[in-house]
């Protein structure tokens, strides 16, 4: 297997790790990058971005990333509250009147943050192409009542998140969640990393390849269940599984679930949390203690096991085994995750068009992070 850029001194165990998951643990294109100290030292990528046609992953290609996408959405909200042009324990409502419909009018972001709104499942009949245009998605969850008593309980609010966050970021900036992450983040960063991919850059994707197998949570638990309407919903519209190849999915914005970029940009986004990087330090040390605490933690409603959740990250155990205790980032289904270690001074991202649901933890993610752990003692 050729694997592409390079590694510091120090860091080959990562490198070794990555092309195990080619030789053993079935990835066909991946990426892999690592900060230490505000400096990338891990930069590799390897295999097929499109196993259809044979295109190798090259140094630019895309990846999406679904839920890690969560992660520079809460980033873009911390900094909206840094510059006090939101205060996350103010009502919604404040910055989104129309929020307040159904007995919503006490709802703060934090809660969203933290999973605790009560808005997991988006209600109403919507077609596919009303909820790419943003407004009508918006509108349908404005008009929703909670579906438990917010504030008393968390469950996972798996698009709906990146929705709500993403209009109280449209009522305070006057731009679409995408352009003022490109416009306030990526731009100033150069990072390559969209919410809502620009044509141009449809070439650079990789070709996601879904699972081989998956049991919906309808077929388990019943369409009803409030898992199923959040995991295939809204309107039980959305699967893994070819439908995140389209350019009209790439295209739209959804911030919690279509993310797409590079591992560099991802790791390198998380470094600038913790440290200043080409001059940029994108939170404040208060802001990113406060963000990376418990906030949530126990039985999930939607998911039905433990989630342990800060403000808008996820936190230990949900980054995989191995992971240090003051981690805080974001994993996304099938695989890619993000996250950032203040303790040893890390950034980490792995991104893979082979998605796979391992229910004892992704033996690909795993054997990196350990590897990074490894090299850093």
């Amino acid at each position: 297997m050729e694997i592409g850029g390079s590694v510091q001194p120090g860091f080959e165990r990562v490198r070794e790790a990555f092309a195990q998951n080619f030789s053993e643990h079935g990835d066909v294109g991946a990426a892999c990058c690592i900060y230490r100290d505000g400096h990338p030292v891990v930069d590799i990528w390897g295999g097929l971005a499109d196993p259809s046609t044979g295109r190798r992953w090259q140094r630019d290609t895309l990846q999406l990333v679904f839920s890690a996408a969560k992660g520079p959405t809460a980033v873009c909200i911390h900094r909206l509250a840094e510059e006090g042009r939101l205060d996350i324990d103010a009502p919604i409502a404040r910055y989104w009147p129309e929020f307040a419909a159904a007995g919503k009018q006490h709802i703060t972001t934090r809660m969203v943050l933290t999973h605790r709104a009560g808005l997991a499942a988006v209600a109403g009949d919507l077609t596919l192409e009303q909820v790419l245009a943003w407004d009508p998605v918006v509108a349908a969850i404005a008009a929703q009542p909670p579906e438990w008593e917010p504030d008393t309980a968390h469950g996972y609010h798996a698009r709906s998140f990146g929705w709500i966050l993403g209009e109280i970021i449209r009522r305070i900036s006057g731009d679409s969640p995408g352009r003022h992450l490109a416009r306030t983040i990526c731009g100033p960063l150069g990072l390559d990393y969209w919410v809502g991919l620009p044509t141009a850059e449809i070439g650079r994707c990789a070709r996601l390849l879904p699972p081989d197998a998956a049991h919906s949570a309808a077929a388990l638990l019943g369409a009803s269940s409030l898992t199923a309407r959040v995991m295939s919903g809204p309107s039980g519209l959305f699967g893994y599984n070819e439908m995140w190849n389209r350019p009209d999915v790439l295209m739209a914005e959804m911030p919690s679930s279509n993310g797409v970029g590079s591992a560099r940009a991802l790791a390198k986004l998380y470094a600038a949390c913790c440290d200043e990087v080409d001059g940029i330090r994108l939170l404040q040390p208060a802001t990113l203690e406060a963000a990376s605490r418990v906030a949530s933690r126990g039985p999930d409603l939607v998911v039905l096991v433990e989630t342990c959740f800060g403000l808008g990250f996820s936190l230990p155990p949900m980054l995989g085994a191995g992971v240090g205790p003051r981690a805080f980032g974001h994993p996304g289904a099938g695989g890619s995750l993000a996250f950032a270690d203040p303790e040893p001074n890390v950034a980490f991202a792995y991104v893979t068009n082979r998605m796979r649901f391992d229910p004892a933890g992704d033996p690909r993610v795993t054997g990196l992070v350990r590897a990074l752990y490894d090299c850093t003692r």
